[in-house]
């Protein structure tokens, strides 16, 4: 791998990890903050939700953008105003200008990820595009992983703005290494069918739906367990500290391994069962999690990434194995469905928490198994219809 490869691939990892830990900063100090601005559950919540909510509109926007215009200047806005956005956050002591920062951060932040993955799909050439776009899925991760610790553990010796003043450092020094890094001309051109592709086409075609609304379903069954746990284990039985709570999320790093798995698992099995298998993870995880003990808590946290990261992973190479071209479009319009479930679920189940405490977080997210559960016997049932008339094909030549 050359030089600029190297370059190329840890400015992407770099810029999407920092995007990435602004998501979820406020998730592991949620009680911190219901205290210090004195509202309610649902309230506090929105500090999260709002980020989610932000991408979802603005998603479609910035990959129309990256399909028309140079990415340096997206990039550059983008990284400016997340970070402004951000030492706002940090300053401001009325909590409505607080969920405003995030709304805006949640808006710009497509600019530094969704832009940048669309970019990079019709710049690189095939060969280097997997082996980028594989550090960007790691990254995501990552980003993910390291917000909740940023925001956890940066607290307790110092405040909880100070994450937010590091987590606007490091957009500000990643954007302008990507900027430095990131070449200024296209490698190649883009395909006639990813040109000719709309939206309108992809989102009538009922197979491509069904998989825009698994990675919908698994993300909010998923987003809602880990916004909420801070408060399952800062009361009782627990009574876990700040510090401690954050640790917890380190389950979270399982995603950067099973991803590959879960691939794998795919090409050999098929889709459908692999969905069917995380989906049946997902849901008795899902239940551990009421069981009142640590091990069962760490368990059922183990438990909830392994089914999610594998419905998640196996639904994007389903969808990308489906399509003969636009397949940007298309993966802008999975994130959109996948975001606005996150929405959706954290929201939703902070009314849940509000009636019934984490019975009603967990209650709520299983009513939506059905959703990848509905998807992977489709998905497989219409591999066996394949399987089965593959050989009278070969029959009839």
């Amino acid at each position: 791998m050359d030089k600029g490869m190297v370059k190329l691939q840890f400015a992407v990892f770099a810029l999407v990890s920092a995007s990435f830990t602004n998501v979820y900063l406020t998730q592991p100090i949620l009680p911190v903050l219901q205290a210090e601005f004195g509202v309610s559950t649902v309230q506090v919540s929105i500090t999260v939700s709002a980020v989610i909510l932000g991408i979802v509109l603005s998603n479609l926007f910035f990959g129309f953008l990256s399909d028309r215009f140079p990415i340096q200047p997206i990039i550059l806005t983008g990284g400016i105003l997340v970070a402004a956005a951000g030492i706002y956050a940090g300053l401001t002591h009325d909590f409505h200008h607080l969920v405003g920062a995030r709304l805006m951060q949640g808006l710009f932040l497509p600019a530094l990820t969704t832009s940048l993955a669309a970019w990079l799909a019709k710049t690189l050439p095939s060969e280097r595009l997997s082996v980028v776009m594989g550090s960007y899925v790691s990254a995501t991760v990552l980003g993910g992983l390291g917000g909740r610790l940023l925001g956890g553990w940066i607290h307790p010796p110092l405040h909880w703005r100070y994450a937010f003043f590091s987590a606007a450092a490091l957009i500000l020094l990643t954007t302008i290494a990507a900027l430095i890094v990131l070449p200024r001309k296209a490698v190649r051109e883009q395909s006639t069918a990813n040109t000719s592709t709309t939206f309108s086409s992809l989102i009538r075609r009922k197979d491509l739906l069904l998989i825009y609304c698994c990675g919908g379903g698994a993300f909010l069954m998923f987003s809602p367990v880990f916004n909420f746990l801070p408060y399952r284990l800062a009361g009782p039985p627990f009574h876990f500290p700040t510090e401690l709570i954050t640790l917890i999320y380190l389950v979270y790093v399982l995603g950067i391994f099973l991803g590959p798995i879960a691939g794998q698992m795919s090409n050999r099995f098929g889709g459908g069962t692999a969905l069917i298998g995380g989906t049946c993870i997902l849901g008795l995880s899902h239940l551990t999690l009421l069981l009142p003990s640590v091990i069962a808590i760490v368990l059922g946290l183990l438990g909830v990434c392994a089914g999610f990261f594998t419905i998640h992973a196996v639904a994007v190479g389903l969808l990308n194995k489906k399509l003969a071209g636009g397949h940007g479009k298309a993966n802008a319009l999975y994130v959109l469905f996948y975001y606005a479930g996150g929405w959706l679920g954290i929201t939703g189940a902070g009314f849940a928490f509000q009636r019934n405490g984490w019975h009603g977080v967990v209650f709520f997210v299983m009513c939506f198994l059905l959703v990848p559960l509905t998807t992977g016997i489709i998905e497989y049932r219409a591999l066996r219809t394949q399987a089965r008339s593959a050989p009278d094909q070969f029959h009839s030549l």
